[in-house]
């Protein structure tokens, strides 16, 4: 347990505390409580932060959030598919390597058997975590509720709510969604954050206005790990841009 107590004692920050410090030291104590005594408990909240005292999210608490966050969502529909495990695994190995990635599977399966209080969970993401890394959040949920193919009901209605509790805005989640739950003309419209009676300078207004929201630099403080999710969700939004475009004829 020694190499997960100087990870997670030296390097989490608000993350460490309260129901999502609660859930990691009951599962890191279920796997290594017959190895060690030396068990990790987590107590309290840190002080709230305004929006503008809201400090830097750290990579230790962005992967601590979205460990949590991706037992909520796996077992939103009453049942682990095959599809979805399938997909995180290849995710952490694609972000942690193989080493980091074996660890926190690890961790994963205890918390799949844990009652999570998403509601908790959600807001103290949204107290401390800065607005970029909440996207990129909660890009990755649906990313994960669309492993097989299809963002089911349950599926959306808890990712609606993660988003809510996380003071994600009702237009950002729309936005987000679209990427992934329909593929029709509103959904490139959705994407950009505008009616589809919007001129056209206010589609270009729309994009640059998007563009600088989901800018991969926006997220660098997360680590290199993080890139190629936050270079998929700008695609994402540049091609939402070039359908609009090609659909009106724009330059």
């Amino acid at each position: 347990m020694g190499k997960y107590a100087k990870w997670l004692g030296g390097t989490l920050g608000w993350a460490f505390g309260g129901p999502i410090g609660a859930l990691l030291g009951f599962a890191l104590g279920t796997i290594y409580d017959n190895a060690s005594g030396d068990l990790i408990t987590w107590q309290g909240e840190q002080p709230e932060h305004t929006a503008k005292s809201r400090p830097q999210t750290t990579r230790a608490d962005f992967e601590a959030s979205l460990l949590v966050l991706t037992a909520a969502v796996m077992k939103a529909d009453g049942s682990v598919k095959r599809s979805e495990l399938d997909f995180v695994k290849r995710f952490f190995v694609l972000q942690f390597g193989e080493t980091r990635a074996g660890e926190l599977l690890l961790s994963l399966r205890e918390m799949l058997q844990q009652e999570i209080a998403v509601d908790a969970v959600a807001a103290q993401i949204g107290r401390f975590m800065d607005a970029s890394s909440r996207l990129q959040l909660l890009h990755y949920l649906f990313q994960l509720a669309n492993a097989d193919g299809a963002v089911h009901g349950r599926e959306v209605e808890l990712i609606t709510r993660i988003a809510a509790h996380m003071r994600i805005s009702t237009a950002d989640l729309n936005s987000i969604k679209a990427m992934f739950v329909s593929a029709t003309k509103e959904s490139a419209y959705a994407i950009l954050e505008v009616d589809r009676n919007a001129t056209d300078d206010e589609v270009k207004k729309a994009y640059r206005k998007m563009a600088v929201k989901y800018h991969p630099d926006k997220v660098t403080h997360l680590g290199d790990e993080h890139q190629h999710m936050a270079k998929e969700k700008f695609q994402k939004l540049t091609e939402a841009y070039d359908q609009v475009k090609k659909e009106r004829g724009m330059n």
